[in-house]
Formats: C-alpha cells, sequence, structure tokens
C-alpha cells in the first residue's frame, strides 16, 4: 500500500472540504449531475479515440498500481545477484541452474537461465535489453492514458462551461436565474480541473517515478547477470552494483555482505 499517494489524496481533500465549510458554502452546491456527465463522459470518450480498447481498460491495473506498489529493494536485490556469482565462482556455471528455482525475480531467472545454457554473452544482453525496452513501453502506455485523461478533462470543463453560459445568456429574460445558471456553468471547470489536478496528473507522475525505480533495478540486475555470466569476482560484481545505490544503502548493503 503507497501510503503517500493515499495520504496525498486525503489531504487534498481535506482542504477542498475545509474551504467548502469556511466559506460557508455547502456541497449541495457544487453537485450537478450534467457537469459531471460533460467532464468524466467527455473526457473518457476521447481517451478511448486516442488509444486502442485494450490499452484504454488497462487502466484499471495501472491505477491499483498507484495504490499497491512495492518498490524495488535494491540492497536485497544486490545481495541475491552477489549470492549467485559466488555460487558459479565457487562451483561452476553449471551449478546456478540448481538455484534457478529458488529466484523469483523473473528477470534474474531469465538471465540465469541463458548464461546456464551457454548463450554469448552479447545475445544475453541484448535479449535482455528488449526486455526492458519492452518492459519501459507497456509502462509508458499506462502513463499516456493518464496525461490524456488529465489534458482533457479540464478541456471538457470548458466546453461544459462554454455550454453552461450559452444556454444561460438564452434565458437573460429571467435575471433570477442568472446567478444559479452561472454557478452551474462554473462548475464544469471546476470538476476538470479537480480530475486533472488530483488525480489523473498526480497519478501520472507517481507511475512515471515507479517507473524509474523498476528500470533502474533492472539495470542493477542486467549489470549483475553479466559479471556473473563473465565470471567476475564475486566481490567486484558487489562493488559495480553497489555504485548503483545511495551511499548509506551502499554502507548497509556491504555490512551486510
Amino acid at each position: 500500500m503507497d501510503i503517500a499517494t493515499i495520504f496525498g489524496l486525503l489531504l487534498a481533500t481535506a482542504a477542498i472540504v475545509y474551504s467548502v465549510l469556511a466559506g460557508g458554502g455547502t456541497f449541495g452546491a457544487f453537485v450537478d449531475y450534467p457537469s459531471i456527465a460533460c467532464v468524466g463522459g467527455g473526457a473518457v470518450a476521447v481517451v478511448f479515440i486516442c488509444f486502442p480498447l485494450k490499452t484504454v481498460l488497462s487502466i484499471i491495473k495501472v491505477t491499483k498500481i498507484v495504490f499497491l506498489n512495492k518498490p524495488p529493494n535494491l540492497p536485497e536485490l544486490i545481495e541475491t545477484i552477489v549470492g549467485l556469482a559466488e555460487v558459479a565462482r565457487r562451483d561452476g556455471l553449471l551449478a546456478l541452474e540448481s538455484k534457478i528455482a529458488e529466484i523469483k525475480n523473473p528477470f534474474i531467472v531469465l538471465g540465469i537461465q541463458m548464461a546456464v545454457d551457454g548463450t554469448q554473452p552479447e545475445v544475453i544482453e541484448d535479449i535482455l535489453r528488449t526486455e526492458i525496452d519492452a518492459i519501459a513501453m507497456r509502462h509508458r502506455d499506462g502513463k499516456a492514458v493518464m496525461d490524456q485523461a488529465g489534458r482533457f478533462a479540464p478541456a471538457f470543463g470548458m466546453i461544459g462551461t462554454l455550454l453552461g453560459l450559452v444556454m444561460m445568456l438564452g434565458n437573460m429574460d429571467d435575471p433570477a436565474a442568472i446567478g444559479p445558471g452561472m454557478a452551474v456553468a462554473l462548475l464544469t471547470t471546476l470538476y476538470g480541473a479537480m480530475i486533472s489536478n488530483m488525480f489523473t496528473i498526480p497519478f501520472s507522475e507517481k507511475l512515471n517515478f515507479l517507473n524509474k525505480q523498476e528500470l533502474h533495478a533492472l539495470e542493477v540486475s542486467l549489470k549483475g547477470i553479466m559479471g556473473i555470466q563473465s565470471g567476475d569476482n564475486p566481490r567486484v560484481i558487489e562493488q559495480k552494483l553497489n555504485s548503483f545505490l545511495h551511499p548509506k544503502q551502499r554502507k548497509g548493503s556491504n555490512q551486510a555482505a
């Protein structure tokens, strides 16, 4: 569970609720179903136009990642790789075949399996690089859906406001309806701004941050696998991989080793 995401949403909601209550407003005044339909329905419709159906439907899974994610534990990852390097150094590369079933990281499993099978180093690196590129592309697709939703929600908020103003100006013979009509017209802009700035754009940035973390971990794994394949000393591999860590993490990793 991503505590930061939940805390941020709760804090933003609390700030808006406080602003409404402190200003003497009522929540009923901020609810208008036609405006919700215009902003929400319009933004969703345009996202369907921008992307294939499968990509749009993946937004449910992508949204779960924003709330339910586990950042890669790099010190633990390095410890695992160094342990494999020690086995390979002591018993030979083929001895790693018995360790594959114990490895939970599918990327490392792929690399170690190819190394055990005697695949050429350049082929291993090429395949693993392709795997990293494919993962990055999938992440970009999910982020792109969020980006477009955040881009079009305020646009449809403005469209709804213009529609409301046109209908209001068409009913100028009733002065009593001008105030409520203006309020409803402005609600669509409010909805669009809230959807964009409270949800889609922050979610997109969180996905981008998580993507960088995962790619960073994959790069560490790639360097470690290539070091094992080439027969490097486990301590040398450890020092290389520790360079990816923050100095404080690096010290903890060295102590653990």
